[in-house]
């Protein structure tokens, strides 16, 4: 299959580079919270040096909170082993032009140490780990993750100054498909899609939805590492621009001889989903804040059922023709999705590997129905990663602790936190 427009080999950077049009590479590497942390190369630098011959950069990226704090507890990095550097080490495959970005292409990095030996806790190879399972099997992994986000007409400059309080919605109302609202936000809309398209990505589409200022941009399923990478570059993408104004394999969970037209495999596969959910929620719903959105009629899920397209349950299955996929609706948008696949890949192969049977089909509202829950609280979901013999055996027990130190850091800075509502409930009246 040809590559697709936007992607670059290493001699079309070369020769981009040689006529002028590329001055700047961005080697990027993924951290816990699913964000590009990496360096501006000089593009002749690159080639010299880097695309060879690797880089380096300090270890602390995979042992810090959201606000770059160096925070305790993690084996891999510490001051107790002196912060060193760990090696970024180009995947050439993910090359692309930045069109957003003029003049500049971007590479994504794979961690290593300096034996050239992955680091484990690196949400890359956290995913790759479980696409190596799923290959022993004969498998490939096919994702599409979906991302929406909020326009506002502040900057963030002003934003943080209103201590994002009082910001000015882009709509102003319910915009759901709406032709006409969304036109309003257009230029921007059209400028990360052509942007996105120009970085090798394949853009769908892009619509409105409910809430004031509310959008959505949708792209075309690929293989699991490459939705990742496409996910984590077009989340930072449309940030920047917001703020600058093969051959068909044979598919292993589809046999339309069956009802539904789930194969055996796949019935395994959501049984696991179901069965290892609040295992892996962890991964799903990283933060404090991921948590609020399980309510009762918010379209975020607090039922553990499956449900042909059913918006009520934790995991909507599609049934279309060709079009047959789960949805998982637990992660929001603050979700590393290097770590939410790898979690449903290990919960899915668990769900094979014990040959568990499937629940029925739930119909009607799973909201008020007599099912599990979806955690509701990040220490419950710290509490069931800790525990889960399915995550240890899959991930291995390095990642977990990692992550689980991950989890006790944001409880930490948030019960270290003095919120609003406990200053306007107790200032005067307690």
């Amino acid at each position: 299959m040809p590559a697709r427009t936007g992607m670059l080999t290493l001699q079309q950077l070369r020769d981009l580079i040689s006529v002028g049009r590329i001055d700047t590479v961005q080697l990027a590497m993924t951290d816990m919270q699913g964000r590009l942390q990496g360096k501006r190369l000089s593009a002749e630098f690159f080639l010299d040096e880097v695309a060879a011959h690797d880089t380096e950069a300090c270890s602390y990226l995979l042992a810090v909170d959201v606000d770059m704090n160096t925070v305790h507890g993690y084996e891999t990095s510490s001051w107790d082993t002196g912060y060193g550097d760990f090696v970024l080490k180009p995947d050439l495959s993910t090359l692309r032009n930045l069109p957003w970005e003029p003049g500049t292409a971007l590479v994504l990095a794979d961690v290593v140490d300096h034996h050239g030996e992955p680091v484990a806790p690196s949400p890359r190879q956290v995913l790759k780990k479980q696409l190596a399972r799923l290959a022993e099997r004969g498998w490939t992994a096919y994702a599409g993750t979906e991302l929406e986000f909020m326009v506002f007409n502040d900057s963030y400059q002003q934003a943080w100054g209103k201590g994002y309080r009082e910001m000015e919605p882009a709509v102003h109302y319910n915009g759901d498909y709406s032709m006409l609202g969304g036109a309003f936000v257009e230029p921007l809309l059209k400028r990360i899609r052509t942007g996105m398209t120009g970085a090798g990505m394949y853009v769908e589409s892009a619509k409105g939805e409910c809430n004031l200022g509310q959008q959505e941009i949708a792209f075309r399923y690929a293989d699991a590492l490459t939705t990742c990478d496409n996910h984590v570059i077009y989340k930072n993408g449309a940030k920047t621009i917001a703020f600058l104004r093969s051959a068909d394999g044979t598919p292993v969970m589809s046999d339309p001889s069956r009802p539904y037209g789930f194969s055996e495999m796949m019935e395994h596969f959501l049984a696991g989903q179901l069965a290892f959910l609040r295992d892996f929620t962890l991964l799903y719903a990283p933060n404090i804040n991921s948590y609020k959105r399980y309510a009762h009629g918010s379209f975020a899920p607090t039922g553990i059922a499956w449900g042909r397209d059913n918006r009520t349950c934790s995991m909507r299955v599609v049934v279309q023709g060709l079009s047959l996929r789960v949805e998982n609706r637990v992660p929001g948008g603050d979700v590393n999705p290097y770590l939410a696949i790898a979690g449903m890949i290990a919960a899915g192969l668990a769900g094979i590997d014990h040959g568990l049977t499937l629940p029925p089909e739930f119909t009607g509202n799973a909201y008020e129905a007599d099912v599990p829950r979806v955690p509701d609280m990040l220490t419950e979901a710290v509490d069931m990663f800790s525990w889960s013999e399915p995550a240890r055996l899959a991930l291995g027990n390095d990642v977990v602790e990692h992550y689980i130190n991950m989890g006790r850091v944001e409880l930490a800075a948030f019960q270290s936190t003095v919120t609003d509502w406990e200053r306007f409930r107790s200032f005067e009246r307690m």
